[in-house]
């Protein structure tokens, strides 16, 4: 299996040595598509409707401003269970 494979349904944020990083049964997830966290899954248990509707800058080590940086995903319109990409910022 490749990393692209592993990565996928994956849940953002989860211990890179938990041995069953997914989903958890009773929570709410949103995937992200595009850009450096493309395929995670983010948990969006008990967000509100503004926050979801907001989207989120995530940090992340692997985008375009390297660590410290952020990846911003929003919701896509009409299909907001996927977010996607809208770049970086440092």
């Amino acid at each position: 299996m490749n990393d692209d494979a592993l990565m996928r349904g994956r849940v953002y944020g989860a211990d890179h040595d938990d041995p069953d990083p997914g989903r958890r049964p009773g929570r709410v997830y949103r995937e992200l598509v595009a850009g450096p966290l493309d395929g995670l899954l983010l948990d969006v248990t008990g967000w509100s409707e503004q926050d979801l509707a907001d989207g989120a800058a995530l940090p992340t080590e692997i985008g375009a401003h390297g660590a410290g940086g952020r990846a911003h995903y929003g919701p896509r319109p009409g299909d907001p269970r996927h977010w996607d990409w809208a770049g970086d910022s440092a």
